[in-house]
């Protein structure tokens, strides 16, 4: 199995490119550009779709022969600010020039042309609270099961408050048995507040033939390829993190981990 954790590879132009050969698996794509105002970026989505989110910063946007003019209002993540975001299907192409100094996501899985290109937020994305107690975090959901914008992907912010859990109770979505589960891929772009921060990620299966437990940093990528995969964020360090899921099936289905279930 590759390295679950995934440090960025610089700190300008496009910092982590994780693809379905280099994560191991068949779905999931995610890569992510730190542009400085003026600069540029494209790529063809091939037999992909694509959802680009402006994690920050402005950019004016072409794609699928369209011009979407400029996109992004949010100077910083941690504003929580519903994000401005782009679905392209497979068979297109994109490109952006960056207006501010910006950080854009771009998260793909197989299309089937199902879907026109079309905006994503910031109308329609409202920030929701999950959880109780130490458990509780603040949902930005971008393309969930709800919305009809993606023929694969599931994409989602998580804003979880220092000292809080989030992924909690643990729970892993790694067979295709719905609707009892859904196999789904997963990625998190996790960042932190302070920057200086740290945050941690526990990856491990039922049977600990897989058990990882990382300290994230701003601007690492985790990769979940099964099992569960909670999150905390110690005292004094606010974590968000960009979910990004595909799977066989559009939904999902999760299993919480036994000693959990109590929670649930």
């Amino acid at each position: 199995m590759p390295d679950l954790l995934h440090r960025p590879f610089g700190t300008h132009g496009k910092v982590h490119e994780i693809t379905p050969a280099s994560a191991g698996w068949r779905y999931v794509g995610f890569s992510l550009y730190r542009l400085r105002a003026g600069e540029t970026a494209s790529e063809a989505t091939g037999d992909r779709e694509v959802i680009l989110v402006m994690v920050e910063g402005k950019a004016t946007i072409s794609g699928a022969g369209q011009d979407w003019g400029e996109l992004g209002d949010r100077m910083n993540v941690f504003e929580k600010s519903p994000p401005h975001c782009l679905y392209l299907p497979d068979g297109t192409d994109w490109s952006l020039e960056a207006t501010t100094d910006c950080v854009v996501a771009v998260c793909s899985a197989p299309g089937k042309g199902g879907h026109a290109a079309r905006r994503i937020g910031p109308d329609g994305i409202t920030l929701t609270p999950r959880g109780e107690g130490t458990n509780t975090r603040h949902i930005n959901n971008i393309a969930m099961e709800n919305e009809d914008y993606c023929d694969s992907l599931l994409v989602t912010e998580v804003f979880t408050p220092a000292g809080h859990w989030s992924s909690y109770p643990s729970h892993r979505h790694d067979e295709d048995d719905f609707p009892r589960i859904t196999y789904l891929e997963e990625t998190y772009y996790h960042r932190l507040n302070p920057a200086t921060g740290f945050g941690i990620q526990r990856v491990y299966t039922d049977d600990l033939q897989l058990n990882e437990t990382m300290a994230v940093h701003d601007g690492d990528v985790v990769c979940v390829p099964r099992g569960h995969h909670p999150c905390g964020a110690p005292h004094g360090f606010e974590m968000y993190y960009l979910n990004v899921m595909a799977g066989p099936l559009r939904k999902w289905r999760f299993v919480a981990a036994p000693e959990v279930e109590h929670l649930m």
